[in-house]
């Protein structure tokens, strides 16, 4: 029997490309997508998680456990510290996406730069860093880099160009100071091609975050 795994959304520029990730790396496992864009806008709104957030995320990981799925996975790092949470309420998996990205980030440098461009994301993604660095018993300067307007170019203004011109920017600029650049958002899984340049190691979490699943699953 297929394993089955349930991906929680909360940004729906993200599915096709995990679809795409789960048929090349993990083409034996269903892929199950609960999707809910409401989250993001109300972490946006409120610059972090709320107890509605908490509600309907450890709501859909019990659903999906009902489902019988054999793992999730949580696709937005906004959401993640709410995925903690939920994993507390079921007895399968609930991994993040970009929990490799940030222990990888820990064993390349001791200087990490964490690029966002939701105002929601920074912090999560940031303390995850700092949490791997602990983990790992290792002192790790972990720097916050706001990409500021990227996001309302991307979802409101329709303008990719002017997202990516941003994010690149900043990314250069963090690269001078830093070890290790931390892409904390699939959307800027697409501009790898662009940073060929840059002279310190860039991270996304889409690859090894799915990848992540084999293990879990034990594949």
């Amino acid at each position: 029997m297929k394993k089955k795994v349930a991906v929680i959304h909360t940004f729906l520029y993200s599915v096709e490309d995990l679809k795409k990730l789960f048929r090349e790396k993990l083409p034996e496992v269903e892929m199950i997508n609960i999707i809910d864009d409401s989250l993001l806008q109300e972490a946006l709104s409120n610059k972090g998680i709320t107890p509605g957030i908490i509600k309907r995320i450890s709501r859909y990981a019990v659903e999906a456990e009902a489902l019988g799925v054999d793992a999730i996975l949580n696709q937005c790092s906004s959401v993640g510290e709410a995925a903690d949470i939920a994993q507390k309420m079921i007895n399968i998996p609930y991994v993040k996406i970009d929990q490799p990205m940030a222990e990888e980030a820990v064993r390349l440098g001791s200087k990490v730069a964490v690029i966002a461009t939701a105002v929601s994301t920074i912090e999560p993604s940031s303390r995850l860093v700092e949490s791997m660095a602990l983990k790992a018993g290792k002192e790790v300067k972990v720097s916050r880099c706001f990409c500021e307007g990227a996001y309302e170019a991307l979802l409101i203004e329709n303008n990719r160009e002017k997202h990516n011109q941003i994010v690149i920017e900043t990314i250069k600029k963090a690269s001078e100071e830093n070890d290790v650049i931390v892409l904390a958002q699939g959307s800027m899984y697409h501009l790898l091609p662009l940073l060929q340049d840059i002279k310190v190691p860039v991270l996304t979490s889409l690859e090894t975050g799915v990848e992540q699943l084999r293990g879990v699953l034990g594949l």
